[in-house]
């Protein structure tokens, strides 16, 4: 694996750098990180090994494959700083949400540049996370396996071909985990009224969700057929889901998929 730089060295920078080491992906000595915050820098030393600068032109320069892990609002300013230091051998990865390829591709002054756009998830930073890449048409298929590889490192990763479906994943995965965080709360609560303590409650609730997700993905099973196997006829399980059916349960979650998705489009457009 090339030497890889990251601009910004916040916690998704981290989980990344966490899961290359862990993975093997990468050496320690082949990562370097830049932030605006010395206090982060030390951090991301100490506890990864890796290298680290106040400089971001110096981790353009110095890497093969270039990390932008800054906030949108920050990326103009920083493509700017660096563009000098992009060469056309270079490979260009954004993890901002809402920021086309095009804009990037603007900033750089290069419809040649390499450009890899990543629509990542919190849970990357237990080694858990969903993340999707659209590639710009310069990038070569073993340049896309070499980035799908870095963030596999952190879950599983997959590459969709037109980059007006990274609005669908960020309203999906990209916003899901806030979606799931919720109805853990409220099963919690649900348990809480009915007499279990907080702290069990939300144990069983969280555990309960992690054990359900796993069957689907390691068994290949469809969801509708684990709800069909735990709900007897005239049992307690197909009561509590004529409730959830009766509050538009999943036409509420369906909608909130939509709505982020639509958002996320919105803020696509007001990048350009």
């Amino acid at each position: 694996m090339a030497k890889i730089g990251f601009i910004g060295g916040g916690n998704m920078a981290e989980a990344l750098v966490k899961g290359l080491i862990t993975s093997g992906t990468v050496k320690n000595a082949d990562i370097m990180v830049s932030d605006a915050l010395a206090k982060r820098l030390d951090h991301m030393k100490s506890v990864h090994a890796v290298k680290t600068t106040g400089d971001n032109r110096e981790v353009a320069g110095k890497s093969d494959l270039i990390i932008l892990s800054v906030k949108p609002n920050s990326i103009k300013k920083v493509i700017t700083e660096i563009k000098s230091k992009v060469t056309s051998k270079k490979l260009l990865v954004s993890i901002a949400a809402g920021i086309p390829t095009s804009l990037i591709i603007k900033a750089l002054g290069s419809k040649k540049a390499k450009i890899v756009r990543v629509m990542p998830n919190t849970p990357a930073l237990v080694l858990a996370g969903a993340s999707a890449l659209y590639c710009s048409p310069s990038v070569t298929a073993k340049e896309k396996e070499s980035v799908q590889k870095i963030f596999e490192s952190v879950g599983i990763a997959y590459i969709v071909d037109d980059e007006g479906l990274m609005d669908a994943v960020t309203g999906l995965s990209g916003s899901g985990p806030a979606f799931v965080s919720m109805f853990v709360e409220a099963l919690s609560d649900g348990g809480v009224k009915m007499g279990l303590t907080r702290e069990l409650a939300l144990k069983l609730a969280a555990q309960t969700v992690f054990g359900a997700a796993k069957m689907i993905i390691e068994n290949g099973s469809h969801p509708a057929e684990l709800k069909d196997r735990v709900s007897s006829p005239g049992g307690t399980t197909i009561e509590g889901i004529h409730k959830l059916e009766s509050g538009g349960f999943r036409a509420n979650v369906i909608s909130a998929v939509e709505a982020a998705a639509n958002r996320s489009r919105e803020l696509s457009k007001e990048g350009k």
